[in-house]
């Protein structure tokens, strides 16, 4: 491929020397070799890298602006990198000095962006020395010294289509950052150049208003800050970097760095294209906010041969890899509370619940339990039911008794071999056929069981089927697809088996025959326990792992097969091109024919930021051919 989508990001807060813009720049070209071998597609340096920010009145001085714009031909004229270079500097336009963003490809200036927002309170006097962009009213003007464009201006890479903006510094603290107005009119990127004091919680605050940014803006945003090698006469600098996306930290640095602080880090463009094409509050706010930006096109001509990923490409991208005990909690929140309000709305005492013993049922009853003590229910109202027939297993059937012995819950069997022998019999079929037709028979015959039993008991049945089974069509119609409300609908079966898992190392730990019982779930292969005791669901659809991956891409980042290929030969890296391209064709064949089934599922909670509902996330015909 040779536009991954995925773009490259090294943030540099170099060393410095206040008032040296010659040795700076060259220090700073020497930081830029050191990373050139990682690919980089852009380089970015703080707020005023070159002269320094922290210089007061000696900005004024005719030797310094000479020395800045000296530095900067110096810069441009020994500059080997062939990517693009954000670099702060000093700007000298009808003698009024901007502190200003320079976009640099090689020995090119492709744009002067001015400083909007200039702060002057507190420790910051800016207003006494630089001069703000409004004076320019919006317009770009072209300046012989770097034969380039000055003004407020978005960028626009052609070969990866990159469109982007840069603010400096305080821009990002206005009430209305020009960056809303820049990712309005499609910028995906925001850089961002900046000379930051650090205090008591400062840092935390700029995380905060990163995440928060990107998230409503469905972007990225780039992040460099200058380094402790400024003045500390009255304030410290921390040399703070952080690069974001979508709401999440990809990259940061820590801070007081000794040396040059040095951030890399990865955006994925597509994944941000895609959101932007879903986002109508975005489309809606150009309608009413409209910027007419000039753009500047180039084309570094970037190519991802040999692209190598900073950080390996998750497996498993739906499991929380940082803090999993907060989004255990705030996962079985979201479940408890769901299944509360429908309680309360229904007005039962009773919840009928099918235990198979596998991984779906057994969440599904141990959020019926949290839900039964969060309304501080008689837990006699979980009725739970297993249904064993002639294909079920010891293993599994242990499991579902010790499973309600170690809750302290009741539990009663009914075996459905008769009744499945009855009902093939009625239909004329050959019992010792094991089809479709005798695998169906019994998930079917169990839910009829299940809703029978909710009227006789005044209840409602709970479903237990996940997310991944719905999208890979893995139920059966009007069988175990249907029930009265879906706990588990809005979590892939990776997550339901994190839930599990955190089940054990957070809230049971002293409850021993739990802990052995959930555990040996955890170990017990996924099977539907209809046609052998040896059926085994991932022979025939594969890993759960890799369906999910391959639903992330899809649903969550919008990925197309050749993407998801792409990203799976990094992830997934013992699977064969040829083992790939059937996971993804058989995937995507059982999600398209498989959409009827979703058409017509029970109400559940959406839990994640995706859902096949068709009443929230997921519309489509059911008669769509892939």
């Amino acid at each position: 491929m040779r536009n991954n989508n995925f773009v490259k990001i090294a943030t540099i807060a170099p060393k410095l020397e206040l008032g040296k813009p010659l040795e700076n720049v060259k220090y700073c070209l020497n930081e830029i070799v050191k990373i050139e071998h990682k690919n980089p597609h852009f380089i970015v340096f703080p707020e005023l890298a070159v002269t320094g920010y922290s210089l007061g009145d000696l900005f004024f001085q005719s030797s310094l602006l000479n020395e800045n714009f000296q530095a900067i031909k110096y810069f441009l004229k020994h500059n080997t990198y062939k990517g693009i270079i954000i670099l702060g500097a000093l700007y000298v336009y009808k003698n009024d000095i901007f502190n200003c963003a320079y976009v640099i490809k090689e020995q090119e200036v492709l744009g002067i962006i001015p400083k909007t927002f200039l702060p002057n309170r507190d420790e910051f006097y800016e207003a006494r020395h630089f001069t703000s962009s409004v004076v320019l009213n919006d317009n770009i003007i072209h300046v012989e010294d770097f034969n380039t464009t000055f003004g407020t201006q978005l960028f626009l890479e052609k070969s990866k289509n990159i469109k982007f903006g840069v603010e400096v510094c305080e821009d990002m603290w206005a009430p209305i950052p020009p960056a809303s107005f820049q990712t309005i009119s499609g910028a995906e990127i925001i850089f961002n150049v900046s000379a930051s004091n650090e205090l008591l919680n400062k840092d935390n605050t700029r995380r905060i208003m990163l995440k928060s940014f990107t998230n409503r803006n469905n972007c990225a945003y780039v992040y460099c800050s200058s380094g402790f090698y400024e003045s500390s006469q009255d304030t410290v600098l921390s040399n703070h970097c952080l690069i974001v996306e979508n709401g999440e930290i990809k990259a940061e640095s820590t801070l007081f760095n000794k040396e040059s602080a040095i951030v890399l880090g990865e955006i994925d463009l597509g994944y941000l294209k895609f959101l932007k094409r879903k986002n109508a509050t975005i489309r809606e706010s150009l309608r009413i906010y409209i910027n007419n930006y000039a753009t500047v096109n180039f084309d570094c001509n970037f190519s991802d041969e040999n692209y190598e990923f900073i950080n390996p490409i998750n497996q498993t991208p739906f499991i929380p890899n940082v803090n999993p005990e907060p989004a255990f909690r705030k996962i079985l929140a979201i479940q408890v509370a769901a299944l509360a309000r429908r309680i309360k709305h229904i007005g039962v005492e009773n919840v009928i619940l099918g235990l198979s013993g596998g991984l779906d049922s057994t969440l599904a009853l141990l959020v019926l339990s949290k839900t039964y003590e969060f309304l501080d229910k008689d837990k006699k109202g979980i009725k739970i039911i297993t249904l064993p027939g002639k294909e079920t297993s010891e293993r599994t059937l242990n499991n579902a008794r010790n499973l309600t012995k170690a809750l302290n819950l009741s539990l009663e069997e009914i075996d459905i071999s008769k009744a499945t022998l009855e009902h093939l019999t009625l239909i004329n079929h050959n019992p010792n056929n094991k089809d479709v037709t005798y695998e169906n028979t019994q998930a079917r015959l169990r839910t009829s069981i299940l809703f029978n039993k909710a009227n006789q008991l005044n209840g409602f049945v709970l479903g237990t089927g996940d997310m991944s089974e719905l999208a890979l069509g893995w139920c059966t119609f009007n069988g175990d697809q249907m029930s009265n409300y879906n706990i588990n609908s809005g979590l892939p079966k990776t997550l339901v088996k994190f839930m599990v898992q955190c089940f054990i190392k957070f809230e049971f730990t002293d409850n021993k025959l739990l802990v052995a019982t959930l555990d040996d779930i955890l170990h017990t292969p996924i099977s539907p326990e209809l046609s052998s005791k040896n059926q085994e669901t991932e022979a025939v659809i594969g890993k759960y792992e890799v369906n999910d991956f391959i639903l992330y891409r899809f649903l969550v980042c919008g990925d197309d097969n050749r993407r998801i290929n792409y990203l799976m030969s990094y992830a997934f890296k013992e699977l064969s091109e040829t083992e790939r391209q059937n996971y993804i064709t058989k995937f995507f064949k059982r999600f398209f024919s498989q959409q009827f089934k979703r058409s017509a599922v029970p109400d559940g909670p959406k839990i994640l930021s995706i859902s096949l509902s068709p009443r929230t996330d997921w519309r489509m015909p059911s008669d769509i051919k892939y």
